[in-house]
């Protein structure tokens, strides 16, 4: 799916990138470049991951945002969801 067909959902409040990059994956160490879209809800998934973790957001609402970040990132870019979130 190309950048200009990707839309983040409404829910989405996390900061919007004007470019994307490249993010490896923490633990298998394989990479790959995100658009700004992709690269924004990537840190908007791996932040709300760090904070249910930790027990700060861990609430219905915010484990909720967190599904459907990953369900975005099935949807928008299989491949970097394998990658990355899988």
């Amino acid at each position: 799916m190309t950048e200009i067909e990707q839309k983040l959902p409404k829910w989405f409040n996390g900061q919007l990138y004007k470019n994307g990059g490249p993010v490896q994956n923490r633990f298998s160490g394989e990479s790959i470049e995100l658009n700004a879209m992709e690269l924004s809800m990537y840190d908007f998934v791996m932040g709300a991951t760090h904070m249910s973790e930790m027990g700060i957001f861990n609430t219905p609402h915010h484990i909720k945002q967190l599904r459907q970040g990953l369900d975005w990132f099935r949807v928008n870019n299989a491949k970097a969801y394998m990658v990355l979130l899988d």
